[in-house]
């Protein structure tokens, strides 16, 4: 496929730092508790998608941190983190399981719309998630788009859980093997996964052309996604915070050639303006020429001690030079690197 993430690759960034939510926090208004029947009878009525005035942050996921607008919540909050593939809370006649296959659920019985599977919130907490929709990916009839909801509680209505943007404002979902937790590590855990949603990073990655299920030259492209989403939203540390500004133009490229570095000016690069920033592994940098969000090297150091080490530069080949380095990980550990805007 084209590479179209030269065109912008919008990484989300935080506007305002957020604290967590307390628990003794009251919802923001009060809501009639409805019975089960009635609940499952709601779901998927095509209710106004919920916008959102304020920048959201950098997302892994996509989704919303609350449900209670009224609070604010750290960022690596989410209504929905996870979802059991079993057993089913709701189905139509005739299906009785679902399973993942590469990029697409399949229905024992007559398919997976109207589906209501068992979710959990980063705080633990269960939340139902009922299938509205899907959508075969014209690029790719293997991944198909889910359009989905989950039960509100506070507000007791079912709410598409992915945060809107103006540039996609009814975002969809994808089905992706495997659960991510707050530090932003992945972990296959069977009978679950995980409903990325279209402005989330691990859907981005997976849109560059970074598909988990995939395989290329014989190697599972996995690890790859997973440094991609480190890379995506500069969480250097691999602690799940990120480093970046909002609509932040990069340019990736990988040790299996899937992306190349881009060396003509397109619609939304210019490689003469840019510089190499760091190599990514799946738990995070590798190394660092500089930060993406222009921030001094050191807070970087001082953001996960013992992680990183000064000395000599390090070359990498292709002008690519980092000035700190893993002290745990060798350069070749790093599966891509990227360029971005800044001074070198």
């Amino acid at each position: 496929m084209k590479k179209y993430l030269l065109a912008w690759m919008c990484l989300q960034i935080p506007a305002l730092a957020q604290a967590a939510t307390p628990a003794t926090a009251k919802p923001q208004r009060t809501a009639v508790q409805v019975s089960e029947a009635e609940r499952y009878a709601r779901r998927c009525q095509s209710q106004a998608p919920h916008r959102t005035v304020k920048p959201q942050g950098t997302m892994l996921w996509g989704t919303k941190r609350s449900w209670d607008t009224e609070k604010t919540a750290p960022e690596v909050s989410s209504v929905l983190v996870s979802v059991d593939l079993a057993p089913l809370r709701q189905a139509d006649a005739g299906t009785k399981a679902l399973t993942l296959e590469g990029g697409r659920l399949v229905a024992s019985g007559k398919g997976v719309v109207g589906t209501v599977l068992q979710g959990t919130a980063s705080d633990g907490k269960p939340v139902e998630v009922a299938i509205c929709g899907a959508e075969p990916a014209p690029e790719d009839p293997g991944m198909v788009w889910y359009r989905i909801e989950a039960w509100n509680a506070v507000a007791q209505e079912w709410e598409n859980p992915c945060v809107a943007l103006d540039r996609v404002p009814d975002p969809r979902a994808l089905a992706v093997g495997g659960v991510w937790d707050a530090s932003g590590a992945r972990q296959d855990v069977p009978g679950k996964l995980t409903f990325a949603c279209e402005n989330g990073a691990i859907t981005k990655c997976i849109r560059w052309g970074y598909k988990p299920w995939e395989r290329r030259d014989g190697h599972s492209l996995a690890d790859l996604h997973q440094a991609c989403t480190r890379m995506a939203r500069a969480d250097y540390c691999g602690n799940g915070r990120s480093h970046t500004y909002q609509d932040t133009a990069i340019d990736m490229y990988d040790r299996l050639g899937v992306l190349a570095r881009t060396t003509e000016a397109v619609d939304g690069w210019d490689p003469a303006r840019a510089s190499f920033e760091a190599a990514w592994a799946p738990d995070g940098a590798t190394c660092l020429a500089r930060t993406r969000d222009g921030r001094a090297l050191a807070t970087i150091l001082e953001e996960c001690p013992n992680r990183f080490q000064k000395g000599a530069a390090l070359e990498l080949g292709g002008g690519d030079r980092c000035m700190v380095r893993r002290a745990d990980a060798s350069p070749g550990t790093a599966l891509l690197r990227n360029q971005s805007y800044g001074a070198p």
